[in-house]
């Protein structure tokens, strides 16, 4: 009998025990790995993520007065929103439409510079009807983001995902303001990760997305298929240049460190060196004695700048920077402006076929038109 009534109880953990991680399981698959739920490996609709984010994404539209033009150029809707008085004399407006993702409760809105650079008037619509005046917290022209911010109570922010683990192939939303038709989602894939040398900004690490931005889309998000921001939408290639379909999104690692530095300080505090960096061919590598084109040759160096300071001088080659290894132009960028100015940094080189070591004390790099 006791024998029997052991067997029962054991059986009777086993059970509990297989609940407990039967649950622990699904837990795991519903908030970590979605995915694994969709039919044949594909979802039937969007539409709960659209329903999550859509009403963090608004219309961004500005206002710009000039004095060498005849057409009035903001819509109808907006008109009475600008001060638009019969009667008045008025100076003349060039408008611009955009789109914007509220990221705090507080009414932090990050956006796309280009959108409102030079902006007198700032308006934003929300996703309930509300239309708000907006104030430049500060702006990046480095990486065409802008802050800004609105007084307003009761604000849907989107919740943030990770850029970082975004695959080629993985579906992205883009969600925002297409040509002034009012807010629409297109839906693509993530086509590449890390998209650089493309001549938009100054430090590019793009997401880039068949998902279709179109004019007006500047500024808005791009989203997984959970409804969390990956993305800041910001440029699309032209038909002209052969590009039509390929868009790119600033990553919200990227994001989110600018605007927690333009909340912190106005600004954006990057480290400058004070060279000209320019890649290595396998040519070059070569006449400076090296097996393989890895490092930056220095084609410049600015007076009076910390590498000038330090002794670096041009035909140097840069190969490591605090330890790390230079692998090519924008990585030597990106390694400096990670820098906080008034530190000391090893600078590797090569010069004359020998390898020298130089310390810099790092300066704040100074950009034009950065608010």
């Amino acid at each position: 009998m006791g024998e029997t009534a052991g067997r029962i109880t054991g059986w009777l953990d086993f059970l509990v025990r297989s609940v407990v991680l039967g649950l622990a399981a699904a837990f795991v698959v519903v908030f970590f790995r979605p995915e694994l739920l969709e039919r044949n490996g594909q979802v039937d609709s969007f539409a709960d993520a659209v329903e999550q984010s859509a009403p963090s994404v608004v219309n961004v539209h500005t206002a710009r007065r000039l004095d060498d033009i005849d057409p009035e150029f903001i819509p109808d809707y907006w008109r009475r929103y600008f001060d638009d008085r019969p009667g008045e004399h008025r100076d003349r407006v060039e408008s611009s439409l955009g789109s914007g993702v509220i990221v705090s409760p507080d009414g932090h809105i990050l956006t796309s510079n280009h959108i409102i650079e030079d902006a007198e008037e700032i308006r934003v619509a929300l996703h309930d009807g509300r239309i708000e005046a907006a104030e430049v917290v500060g702006t990046d022209p480095e990486t065409d983001l802008a802050l800004l911010r609105i007084e307003a109570a009761d604000l849907p922010v989107i919740r943030f995902g990770r850029s970082d683990r975004l695959r080629v192939g993985d579906i992205a939303l883009a969600i925002g303001n297409p040509v002034g038709l009012g807010q629409a989602v297109t839906q693509g894939i993530i086509s590449a990760t890390g998209r650089s040398q493309l001549g938009i900004t100054t430090f590019e690490n793009f997401i880039q997305t068949d998902a279709a931005i179109n004019f007006g889309n500047s500024g808005g998000a791009l989203v997984d298929t959970r409804g969390r921001l990956v993305g800041i939408n910001t440029a699309m290639l032209s038909s002209e240049n052969g590009g039509s379909g390929v868009g790119f999104a600033i990553p919200v690692s990227l994001a989110q460190g600018v605007m927690n530095q333009l909340i912190e300080h106005g600004r954006v505090i990057r480290g400058y060196l004070g060279i000209a960096p320019q890649s290595l061919t396998l040519e070059l590598a070569e006449s400076f004695g090296l097996d393989e084109p890895v490092g930056v040759v220095v084609t410049n160096v600015q007076r009076g700048s910390p590498a000038h300071e330090a002794g670096i001088i041009p035909g140097d080659v840069v190969t490591h920077i605090n330890g790390n290894e230079v692998t090519d132009y924008y990585d030597a960028l990106n390694k400096v402006a990670s820098l906080q100015p008034g530190d000391s940094a090893e600078i590797r080189v090569i010069r004359d076929e020998e390898v020298r070591y130089f310390s810099a004390v790092i300066a704040e790099r100074q950009v034009p038109g950065q608010n």
